[in-house]
């Protein structure tokens, strides 16, 4: 893969078995970063091997806790490995996906060797798992007090009637009190497999070393090579559950977050890509600092600096929240709303357009000198079907024509929900 306009590469090499090693090549930067992804995340709790005659259900939150276990050996702590390389490691796990990754300045290829071998090597016990499940519970517990936590997946669960994106990552302190040792190995056999997973390396390396450090510290053999993994999600209708929710917590000011659901859903690829830019464009434009709205609310005293938009979906699913702090969050969804009507009526402004789209190109040619964001977003891309060199090529593509097709689709009041968190 190759964009002569960024003057950026990307390498690829599949392994015999099924395995793809992306890496991509920045000469000059002293800084190197690796990551190792599956396309596994929380809401891929009910799934089904072609082998296997029955779907599976496992406990909400395993994806999660399946990454925290993976970071402990039987004798150690793999944060320790590292940290004695001198180099920082990680993990995250999001709706879809769970990677894990390092940075470093130096001695790269022992890091690589490394992370190649701890996520292959799980160790679950009885012991470890019953441990576990007291650290994750206090981590559920402190998120319940969290207040930008809870106005968000508050949100979501007025959003969503039954799709498992309403559930914390970290699932509940009933669900991970039922997971077992068993539960971990089905869940890791399933999903941390060569063709569900990728490494994506860049720096200023030597590539074939790159290769050579990864093919040596493999253990899956081609016998290692699964059926397709079908996963199951529920049937989501267009309405939403409720128009508000409301919570009380320790807050100076009060939280909210405006949400709209998204009822385009059912594809990834290309499309995907055009409709999460326009999302994105839209609510810049709409809600960003430079516009009417957002000087108004601000001259109001409605809303200050937190107030910020962003556009979340996956291939089934989808939402655009706006939220920050407001002494009067009913009076800032009123005056959404409104503003959301007027732009019906009215029209919304093609000057706007093209300055917003200018700035997206301009952001875009910055972020590659970003490898944290090079690597980050390459994974997202690469399991929703979509590649990273095709952003540019979208965005120029896109018409004002279709931004107000999306804008008339995506924000409707009826689809709408405000989250508030109120002071106690």
């Amino acid at each position: 893969m190759e964009n002569l306009l960024l003057k950026e590469k990307i390498n690829i090499k599949e392994l015999s078995n099924g395995l793809k090693i992306y890496y991509m090549p920045k000469k000059g930067y002293t800084k190197q970063y690796a990551i190792f992804a599956t396309k596994y995340g929380s809401i891929d709790s009910k799934f089904r091997v072609e082998s296997q005659e029955k779907p599976i259900e496992v406990p909400e939150g395993i994806a999660h806790f399946l990454e925290h276990k993976l970071f402990e050996e039987e004798e150690g702590s793999i944060f320790d490995k590292f940290s004695h390389l001198g180099s920082n490691v990680n993990a995250y796990t999001n709706f879809t996906s769970t990677c894990y990754l390092f940075s470093s300045t130096d001695k790269f290829y022992e890091n690589l060797e490394l992370l190649v071998q701890f996520v292959q090597s799980p160790h679950f016990t009885e012991e470890n798992v019953e441990k576990e499940k007291g650290i994750i519970e206090q981590e559920i517990r402190m998120y319940e007090d969290n207040p930008n936590w809870k106005v968000f997946f508050n949100a979501l669960k007025a959003l969503y009637h039954h799709h498992p994106v309403k559930i914390d990552i970290a699932g509940t302190v009933e669900s991970i009190n039922r997971i077992t040792k068993e539960d971990l190995y089905t869940c890791y056999n399933t999903f941390y497999t060569p063709q569900n997973m990728i490494l994506f390396i860049v720096g200023d390396l030597d590539e074939d070393e790159v290769y050579t450090t990864i093919e040596k510290n493999i253990l899956w053999k081609n016998e290692s090579i699964h059926d397709e993994v079908e996963r199951y999600y529920p049937k989501e209708p267009d309405s939403v559950v409720q128009n508000k929710i409301e919570e009380k917590l320790s807050v100076s000011i009060p939280l909210f977050n405006i949400a709209f659901k998204d009822v385009d859903t059912g594809y990834g690829g290309a499309a995907f890509l055009k409709k999460d830019v326009i999302t994105k464009m839209l609510l810049e434009m709409i809600f960003g600092r430079s516009s009417k709205l957002y000087k108004e609310l601000y001259e109001d005293g409605l809303i200050n600096d937190t107030f910020e938009g962003e556009y979340t979906g996956e291939k089934d699913y989808g939402h655009s929240m706006i939220g920050g702090e407001s002494k009067n969050p009913d009076q800032v969804y009123q005056r959404v709303l409104t503003h959301i009507k007027e732009l019906e009526e009215k029209g919304l402004n093609k000057n706007d357009f093209e300055r917003i789209k200018r700035k997206y190109i301009g952001e875009h040619l910055r972020s590659y000198n970003s490898i944290e964001f090079i690597a980050t977003t390459f994974v997202a891309y690469h399991f929703r079907d979509i590649y990273i060199f095709d952003y540019m090529d979208t965005i120029k593509q896109i018409t004002f024509e279709e931004l107000q097709r999306r804008f008339a689709e995506h924000f409707q009041p009826e689809r709408s929900v405000l989250s508030v968190i109120h002071s106690k």
